[in-house]
């Protein structure tokens, strides 16, 4: 690479991963979230060139090196940023489709922020374990985004920057991810959960975690992908039941067309939300109108569409309905009263202290049991979630973000951190593999 191809400009920024305490697959439906940064970070260093060319050199948390060299104009369809277009460029070539999470971002901030880029040399390292369920992807987007927004001196304001980045992974990378994770990656502090209502993106004060305490994450050793289809066709069936839920209050597939067209949901019942229903309306009234399945091409000939813009319904397929909306109602009551009882914990005796810590890991429990039914639970998370329940100190444990493996979240005290630890040595040891502690 020669000087005259390499502009003045060199920046560094990062990103770290994030711990799904509490929420999970209920963001796209509107739940509330309590998410934690991990210390595992994705760091990005970036120089500019002016040949439109793009070296992107990543080294991920296995150790392994990734590299590519692209022409940044294959990417534009007509020297304009068009993302149906990139995203099927990057289908195109399986073995380079990793680096639409960084080119992505350049596209994203050209069509939407009109910055002039004419090629670049990406240098990442990330700590953050790969498809394990904590934002390897959405740390790469969130970095990659504040060394470009750096370079070209972008200010960005409020969320502007994470909601970008998921634009990145919807449209252009085309895995079906809620907000939660850019939110969490960009504005998440240390020892605090950052509680977010995903409608989309109504950032509430970060809690402090009680010293006496802490939430520890456990690498399963079994890898998940968010455009795995499991995690997709739940997340559809969820849209595709609110479809139905809005056709039972009179709303018509051509207002369901309007809404999502403008992406203004405002005017439909529950605001476009599932996660807006209250329990007892969804017990009473709302449940019993859901089918327990129905084919895609069912669907689509009674219904016709759902609002989601990130999937897209498959009439050859089965989507199991009612557990699929069920779990976002309920994870946002339990998120709810698990973030009361964190806040609560201060000022409490050590007998009421160890009530509330027992009725959070309860909660926990549940919710990775409502995972399970949802069909998004995997032998390894449910061995975790099984032992931790007999060990000293682990009040509860869960799977995190997408599911279908990943990580596993506990709650523990003192004592259970070393009964973490333990834990941790004996499924190193049982599966011979290097399982990483996320904390």
């Amino acid at each position: 690479m020669s000087d005259d191809s390499t502009l003045k400009i060199y920046v560094e920024s990062s990103a770290p991963g994030r711990l799904d305490v509490m929420g999970g697959i209920a963001d796209y439906s509107g739940s509330l979230v309590l998410q934690m940064p991990i210390k595992q970070k994705t760091h990005v260093k970036l120089s500019l060139r002016e040949d439109f060319v793009c070296t992107i050199t990543s080294q991920i948390s296995t150790g392994e090196t990734l590299a590519a060299t692209v022409d940044y104009r294959d990417f534009l369809d007509n020297n304009h940023v068009d993302y149906d277009f990139a995203n099927k460029k990057l289908k195109s070539n399986s073995n380079q489709a990793w680096i639409g999470y960084v080119l992505g971002c350049v596209l994203a901030l050209q069509k939407e922020k009109g910055i002039d880029f004419k090629g670049g040399v990406f240098n990442l390292r990330s700590t953050v374990p790969l498809g394990k369920g904590v934002s390897s992807s959405a740390s790469i987007e969130v970095a990659t985004m504040k060394a470009l927004g750096d370079a070209f001196g972008i200010h960005f304001t409020g969320t502007e920057l994470p909601i970008l980045a998921q634009r990145v992974e919807n449209l252009i990378v085309g895995a079906p991810c809620g907000l939660m994770d850019q939110l969490a990656c960009y504005l998440g502090e240390v020892n605090k959960l950052l509680p977010i209502i995903c409608q989309p993106d109504l950032v509430q004060e970060s809690i402090s975690i009680p010293d006496d305490i802490s939430f520890i994450g456990i690498d399963s050793g079994v890898r998940h992908s968010i455009s795995g289809a499991s995690y997709t066709d739940v997340r559809c069936a969820a849209f595709m039941g609110y479809t139905i839920i809005a056709h039972a209050h009179g709303v018509t597939p051509k207002e369901l067309v309007a809404a999502k067209s403008f992406n203004n949901f405002s005017s439909l019942p529950f605001a476009g939300y599932l996660c807006n229903i209250p329990v007892t309306d969804f017990e009473n009234s709302i449940v019993n109108q859901l089918p327990i399945s129905i084919s895609g091409k069912d669907f689509l000939k009674e219904y016709e569409l759902s609002i989601d813009q990130a999937t897209r319904i498959n009439p050859d397929k089965t989507y199991f309905i009612k557990q699929s909306v069920s779990h976002p109602v309920y994870e946002h009551a339990r998120v709810t009263r698990f973030k009361n009882l964190l806040v609560s914990l201060n000022g409490t005796d050590s007998s009421e202290r160890n009530n509330i810590l027992k009725e959070m890991g309860a909660l926990m429990f549940q919710a990775h049991e409502s995972y399970s039914l949802c069909g998004l639970e995997s032998d390894r998370t449910d061995e975790i979630v099984s032992l931790a329940k007999n060990m000293n100190g682990i009040y509860g444990a869960k799977i995190t973000g997408g599911g279908n493996g990943g990580a596993v979240c506990l709650l523990v005290d003192e004592v259970g951190r070393i009964s973490v630890r333990k834990l941790h040595q004996q499924l190193c040891e049982k599966y011979k593999q290097e399982l990483v502690l996320l904390t």
